[in-house]
């Protein structure tokens, strides 16, 4: 992991060098209060003050420079200044005006790789200076979190199981002092059934189970978080075609989400008792594959007849949604969060960056968005349309897990997880990518965090 936590340090007037950062819309007036050396190396650029426009100016000594960015993120952006944390040369920057704020994460996350298959050349760290310190270790913490996420989706599933999930949640267990529960075998046939089938053709050693963390002062409010941990999804014996099995590696995204979330809640301290739950299968194919048509249990006591085995991360949630609405010596949890790379229908509507948002309680839909916007991480509202229940119905069980028509899929998922919430619980549900199919700056080609910290900042709003 990198050593986020050296490259950002207090400014304190030591030397370093300068950055401009100026918008379109000010270059020119920038550039006519600029001395005639930097007008001239604008010139020899030939920089018209276009958004990504960049040069290195001269200084007044033979070794003295700073850096020219034209940029039209907004001031909040986390990812302003993204591009130069990956591409200047060790050292320590400034910027020329104003605090880097918010693009504190983007230069961190700028310098950080996942390299476990393939050494890379590296570079020596570039630090930035910031005259808020108060602002660092959130920042640290976040581009932490957000590493994390990146690196296990970006982890072939050769390497991440079942049983690695579990190493992961367990080594954040005993980082925070929490108590982890892991229950497979027997156990968990009889528990949860649904976990069991989807898992259960998997190879020795990746065998099915559920993980969970508990951590947090049981007197302060409950809140649970899940992530589906489908750490290889072939699709079942409703095979998907290798195209769509090519990324599959990333089906525990929302796992990933999940545990670095949790990681975020203890290492602030936030007065919640908190509920962590990650369902971890890898969904095969064999001689004991779970099959079209079966009708499956549920914890919940509910039947599903399966209409399709790649609709399987719905299946999984709803018996670990059941244990967390369960709670505690009575008490049940007064929020629900889960994460889910769960539907191609998210996709299809809202591409990539966008993670498919349904939420049923508007004060919590509110914050959500709010936070969304507040902090860069965007998310978009999709409707738990009652309209559209009546296409779970099943001719012998008690629903379908898969509807027939192919109409508004990321919708008739998020109704299947309804019928597990409790009533008067509070729930979101992130329908989330976890990918990044190009690389934009700070953010490369691969696993991504898309919705943790909007999701973070709501809960360390509330819960402080």
């Amino acid at each position: 992991m990198t050593d986020f936590a050296n490259l950002l340090q207090p400014d304190r007037g030591q030397p370093a060098r300068t950055i401009h950062v100026v918008h379109p819309t000010a270059f020119a007036d920038w550039l006519a209060g600029q001395p005639p050396r930097v007008r001239t190396a604008v010139a020899a650029h030939r920089l018209t003050g276009k958004a990504g426009n960049r040069a290195v100016l001269p200084g007044d000594g033979v070794e003295d420079w700073s850096m020219l960015l034209v940029c039209d993120e907004a001031a909040g952006s986390p990812w302003r200044i993204a591009s130069l944390g990956e591409s200047l040369p060790e050292g320590t920057y400034r910027l020329a005006s104003g605090e880097p704020g918010a693009a504190m994460l983007g230069w961190l996350l700028a310098q950080h790789r996942f390299d476990r298959y393939r050494q890379r050349e590296t570079i020596g760290p570039r630090i930035l200076l910031t005259g808020e310190p108060a602002r660092i270790e959130e920042t640290v913490r976040l581009a932490i979190a957000t590493a994390q996420v990146r690196d296990l989706v970006d982890t072939a599933a050769a390497d991440l199981g079942p049983a690695e999930l579990e190493a992961e949640a367990a080594t954040l267990a005993k980082a925070h002092g929490a108590t982890l529960t892991v229950t497979r075998g027997e156990p968990l046939a009889k528990g949860y059934p649904m976990i069991q089938a989807v898992g259960q053709a998997a190879a020795k050693g990746r065998e099915p189970r559920l993980i969970e963390l508990e951590w947090g002062d049981p007197k302060h409010p409950r809140i649970a978080l899940i992530g589906k941990g489908v750490c290889f999804d072939s699709g079942g014996l409703d095979i998907k075609p290798s195209a769509g099995m090519r990324l599959m590696k990333k089906d525990m995204g929302g796992a990933a989400h999940a545990l670095a979330l949790a990681g975020l809640v203890m290492a602030a301290r936030l007065k919640v008792r908190l509920h962590l739950l990650i369902p971890a299968v890898e969904n095969s194919v064999a001689g004991n594959a779970f099959r079209p048509g079966d009708v499956l249990a549920t914890r919940k006591g509910l039947t599903v007849e399966n209409t399709n085995t790649d609709a399987e991360g719905r299946l999984v949630l709803g018996d670990a949604i059941t244990k967390a609405a369960e709670g505690a010596a009575g008490v049940g949890p007064e929020l629900i969060i889960d994460f889910a790379t769960l539907t191609g229908a998210a996709r299809v509507a809202l591409g990539p960056d966008l993670p498919a948002t349904f939420v049923n309680d508007e004060p919590l839909a509110e914050a959500l968005f709010a936070a969304a916007a507040e902090v860069g991480d965007p998310l978009w509202r999709m409707p738990l349309w009652d309209g559209y229940d009546e296409l779970l119905k099943s001719d012998i069980a008690d629903m379908v897990n898969a509807a027939d028509s192919s109409f508004a899929g990321a919708t008739t998922a998020a109704l299947f997880l309804r019928r597990f919430i409790p009533a008067g619980t509070a729930w979101a549900h992130l329908d989330t990518f976890a990918w990044r199919p190009s690389a934009k700056a700070g953010r490369p080609k691969g696993g991504d965090a898309l919705g943790l910290r909007a999701t973070w900042s709501v809960l360390k709003t509330r819960y402080s």
